[in-house]
């Protein structure tokens, strides 16, 4: 059975090494090999190799991508997350040329955990304040 607190130290590491460090050798330490995961900036993936595919996917289209956890509830076996996100647009993102500049957004994430692990995990982002962003940047 998973105690609220391993939940809690998951998450944190979860979004302090997978994603603001891009540490990906924590994905099986952290998920469960069928994970489930619904991001809200691409399609859904499932499994260590699609989940890793949606980080390099990040990565690869934000230049200092960092995740700030805001508030954190957890009640076993789930977790909701209330999250800031960040990055350098470098890359073509949702129909917008790379613009160089910082983007930001609210979210949101919750996380259910099996066996220790997270084995589902839905994040909901504020897309259309992000989309506003990139065509402001892209007017510029």
């Amino acid at each position: 059975m998973t105690s609220n607190e391993h939940i809690r130290k998951v998450v944190e590491s979860f979004y302090g090494d997978i994603w603001n460090n891009h540490d990906k050798s924590k994905i099986p330490e952290l998920l469960s090999p069928e994970i489930n995961f619904r991001g809200s900036l691409g399609p859904a993936k499932s499994g260590h190799d699609g989940f890793a595919s949606y980080v390099d996917f990040v990565y690869e289209t934000f230049a200092e991508y960092h995740c700030d956890i805001l508030d954190l509830v957890v009640e076993e076996p789930k977790a909701f997350a209330r999250m800031f996100f960040s990055g350098i647009h470098r890359g073509e993102f949702f129909g917008y040329p790379a613009s160089g500049k910082p983007l930001s957004w609210a979210g949101s994430a919750l996380f259910i955990f099996k066996d220790g692990q997270i084995a589902d995990l839905w994040v909901l982002g504020d897309t259309h304040g992000l989309l506003q962003q990139l065509e402001r940047n892209a007017i510029r």
